[in-house]
């Protein structure tokens, strides 16, 4: 895996030490379950104390300041001390299982009937099947030159928008709309603004009994916005950096109906890109599966964008590869799926703007961002 600081990818926090540590959930927000399946596991990671639910308040904000509550009969579940610890809890525990980071696979290779992975030419094993679990152009670098045109193929007819996110702490608690029968908001669908679409309160969120602490929040640009500040994600400008920064906390000021220059300056700020953030387009499969070159695909963009449909991506391809080789191989067509779909455009490529969501029950990338993203990118 890539991951320098943990396992999971959008299901990411950043711990900045210091005076007193700072927490940012910096992609996925929170996440929801409606399938049966992604419940059962939420109830046990719940058994397990690895999540709690979310019962502070979430709406859409109006340029202006003008809140409004979003109301939703579904939990909206986080990750206890942020969503990197979900994903460090799922460390395997098998022997079976090994997991490498970071670990950057340049090439693969087929060798008789296996695959032959390497790092910079360095062996990193051989194995009866490959899964993509990535996405962009690093996948499409290493699609490339795998003798897998069909999944290749697939693979660079996805879109992706990019979002900004602005991590930012503060020594007084921001001047927040209250809600005359609940307070506060916690985190917030943002509209009418372009440089912004998401403000979380990182810390009323994770730690809702810590007092006289500095307020870390998160904030998400429009994807329209990603798109005209769009630069390497891996070497970003100084000079974009602090215009990035600058035009979000000014979109923070117009959200909240502050006048221009009147938001106290942050004590920490920090922004990243997420070049590959929320699907444009969709299969509309929950796994891409080639038997012949025993390869598959998986990930949140396929169906949507959030934890939810990651986890169920995943748990769809692992069942039709362990299936694929029960049956010896015999009728590889039975198996092939998703290889020849057409991929539909999808509306809404904002933070809580995803395919088969509720605008009335939004689920937080997310992140992947990805924005899972997984909702934020969220099950953002």
């Amino acid at each position: 895996m890539q991951g320098m600081h943990g396992l999971g990818g959008r299901m990411a926090t950043r711990f900045v030490e210091g005076g007193e540590q700072l927490v940012f959930d910096h992609a996925a927000q929170f996440f929801t379950a409606s399938d049966e399946r992604f419940q059962r596991l939420v109830d046990e990671w719940l058994d397990r104390g690895l999540v709690r639910e979310w019962s502070g308040l979430i709406g859409e904000l109006e340029a202006g300041g003008r809140f409004k509550p979003i109301p939703s009969s579904t939990p909206r579940y986080i990750g206890v001390n942020g969503m990197r610890s979900l994903a460090d809890a799922m460390l395997p525990e098998s022997d079976m299982i090994k997991v490498v980071r970071p670990c950057w696979i340049s090439k693969l290779e087929p060798f008789n009937g296996l695959w032959r992975l390497f790092e910079n030419e360095k062996p990193r094993g051989e194995y009866d099947a490959i899964v993509i679990a990535h996405n962009g152009k690093c996948a499409n670098r290493l699609l490339s030159t795998s003798g897998l045109p069909l999944l290749t193929k697939q693979m660079k007819r996805l879109e992706l928008s990019s979002v900004w996110a602005l991590l930012a702490a503060f020594e007084d608690p921001l001047p927040i709309p209250h809600d005359d029968s609940h307070g506060a908001f916690e985190g917030a669908f943002v509209r009418d603004v372009d440089s912004l679409s998401w403000m979380g309160n990182n810390t009323l969120k994770l730690f809702p009994a810590q007092t006289g602490t500095p307020e870390c929040w998160t904030f998400f640009s429009t994807a329209a916005y990603g798109k005209r500040n769009k630069v390497p994600q891996e070497n970003i400008p100084k000079v974009t950096a602090e215009k990035v920064k600058e035009d979000m906390l000014e979109g923070v000021e117009h959200a909240l109906g502050l006048s221009k220059g009147s938001l106290h300056q942050p004590i920490y700020t920090r922004v990243q890109l997420w070049g590959a953030a929320l699907p444009m387009n969709t299969p509309g499969v929950s796994c891409i599966f080639d038997p012949l070159g025993r390869a598959g695909i998986c990930g949140d963009w396929l169906t949507g964008s959030s934890i939810e449909t990651a986890v169920l991506s995943g748990m769809s391809l692992a069942n039709h590869i362990a299936n694929y080789f029960v049956s010896q191989g015999e009728r590889p067509e039975e198996f092939a799926i998703g290889l020849h779909e057409n991929l539909s455009q999808v509306e809404g490529h904002d933070i809580g703007q995803f395919p088969g969501l509720d605008s009335q029950k939004p689920q937080v990338a997310q992140a992947k961002l990805l924005v899972a993203q997984a909702q934020l990118m969220p099950s953002i």
